[in-house]
């Protein structure tokens, strides 16, 4: 199903020789390479300050509870304003707070409510960075060549996460956590001067209207009248909390009872960093016509990890299945990329992102929270093979959305929302018939 915009949007600029798309691609490696690090080593560093598995689970729902806050007026805001200031202002607020994680962990002076408080104002930063960010981008590719820049863009990002997360393991293990922290510092501070070049001339002014709760109910009205849009964001709240569990609080665990701490772990997360790197690669050539069937029946693997976990494999047989999961997310990733370029408004980007980050990440701090409560009740391998389960489960149901199946793609994209040519042949420059 399409829908048409509720105004014309000037044909966007295309790929080739774009310095905006160079530079958000740069700046993306650059905090890809510290935050999949940093990830790891906030775990590790609470592990290693004498916290428990609960512990663990509160740091990480710090860092999303500020997300489900502030997604919405960060979507709103990133609409009314150059996006590229906030994702400066963003990036400034991360480097900040990671730099003083950093120096409490390796002074030895990290309590739990610190690291709580850190990460939320991580979290918050990234509340107002995201829907900018997915904004600034989709307005900085012009139609023909959407897929293969979001391909591109999700493959640099994500090849930089493979060296990113191998070497967090790595330097977690051979010296302090609070290190990896002092990187991603470092990382968000490069970041957000390049973001600061970013050019938003091209993009039309907005016109003079309603405030803030305005554009919210506007926002609010591209989601409901899209029964795939809010159908697969109803689908990523349950699957993104329980990926959110196994991965952020019962994989650290598991890798230090079972698999010999650290470096395994970040093994496995470098394995999934692989795996959408060629999942990215895929999506360079392959186009389906039918973008959120191909994207949706792609979900299914996300259900591997956890039941990896819960068996538990041998670290080869982990890294296998967070490379294939790696492959399919890819291909969901530039699927939905591409059907949200397809069919929103280009002044409501921003907003609509944040209700689909909003939806994704609603339930993860009430996941994360209750994961050790919920190991404690029931073990932890009948946890994660309930997460595995979940994902199954909602992702079986999204699929009886006719709009999810039948949603289809347009040739060529001239303005947001407007068609022009009639649908690709399900098997143009594709070898098959060619996929957050």
């Amino acid at each position: 199903m399409t829908s048409p915009a509720s105004s014309p949007v000037p044909a966007r600029r295309t790929l080739r020789g774009d310095r905006n798309f160079g530079l958000l691609t740069a700046a993306a490696i650059i905090t890809s390479l510290g935050t999949s690090g940093a990830l790891i080593a906030a775990a590790f560093a609470v592990l290693e300050s004498g916290g428990d598995a609960g512990d663990v689970g509160l740091v990480a729902a710090a860092r999303t509870a500020p997300l489900v806050l502030f997604l919405l007026i960060g979507g709103a805001v990133a609409d009314r304003i150059p996006r590229h200031r906030v994702m400066v202002a963003a990036n400034a607020l991360n480097c900040a707070s990671q730099a003083v994680f950093a120096w409490l962990v390796l002074t030895g002076s990290a309590e739990l409510w610190h690291m709580m408080v850190l990460t939320a104002l991580c979290g918050t930063g990234q509340a107002f960075f995201g829907p900018a960010s997915e904004g600034m981008l989709m307005s900085s590719v012009d139609g023909e060549h959407a897929a293969r820049a979001f391909a591109l863009f999700r493959m640099a990002m994500h090849g930089a996460a493979i060296g990113g997360a191998a070497l967090g393991g790595a330097m977690i293990a051979a010296m302090d956590p609070g290190w990896v922290l002092a990187v991603d510092a470092g990382a968000f501070a490069v970041a957000g001067l390049l973001r600061a070049f970013l050019d938003v001339s091209h993009i039309p002014g907005r016109a003079a209207g309603g405030g803030l709760l305005s554009d919210l109910r506007d926002g609010w009205r591209e989601v409901a009248g899209r029964p795939w849009l809010w159908a697969i964001v109803l689908q990523f709240s349950v699957v993104v909390a329980v990926v959110g569990a196994a991965e952020a609080v019962y994989g650290p665990l598991v890798a230090r009872d079972q698999l010999g701490g650290a470096r395994p772990w970040g093994l496995a997360l470098a394995a999934f960093g692989v795996g959408t790197l060629g999942g990215a690669l895929l999506m360079m050539r392959w186009r389906p016509r039918r973008l959120l069937l191909a994207g949706t029946l792609c979900v299914f693997p996300l259900a591997l990890p956890s039941a990896g976990l819960a068996i538990p494999l041998p670290v080869t047989g982990l890294c296998a299945v967070m490379f294939v999961t790696g492959v399919a997310i890819e291909v969901f990733g530039v699927s939905w990329m591409t059907a949200l370029h397809q069919e929103i408004p280009e002044e409501k980007l921003s907003r609509v992102s944040a209700y689909d980050w909003f939806g994704s990440v609603a339930m993860v701090p009430l996941a994360t929270a209750a994961a050790g409560p919920v190991e404690s009740l029931v073990g932890r391998s009948e946890a994660l093979w309930g997460c595995a389960a979940l994902i199954v489960l909602v992702t079986a149901g999204v699929l009886l959305v006719p709009d999810v199946r039948n949603l289809t793609r347009r040739g060529t994209v001239k303005g947001i929302g407007t068609p022009d040519a009639a649908p690709e042949s399900a098997d143009a420059e594709s070898p098959v018939g060619r996929l957050g």
